[in-house]
């Protein structure tokens, strides 16, 4: 069963990014999963999220333990010091159904 990996960003500089994705693209892809979104123009149907994220990003992994093991792989550990240290960041894994 497919995981998403949904990640709702609020940047306070973006000069990280360059090094993060020049990382964690081929980390994605190294186990299995795929971009369904890098950001892009966000509109915000119903609620009102304090403040509102600059970026939402989603992935698709073939397996939630895939997903699981993206997110523990030690070449990712560094990029989330690098993500936090740059922005603050709520990230979940939810199954499709």
């Amino acid at each position: 069963m497919a995981a998403y990996v949904v990640g709702f960003l609020r940047v306070k500089d973006w000069k990280w990014y360059r090094e993060y994705r020049s990382v964690v693209e081929p980390l994605v892809a190294k186990h299995g999963g795929r971009y369904l979104t890098k950001g892009g123009p966000l509109s915000w149907l119903e609620g009102d999220p304090l403040p509102p994220p600059d970026a939402v990003v989603m992935l698709e992994f073939p397996t939630r333990e895939q997903a699981q093991q993206f997110y523990v792989d030690p070449a990712y550990v560094p990029m989330i010091t690098l993500r936090k240290n740059s922005s603050q960041t709520e990230l979940v894994i939810v199954d499709s159904i």
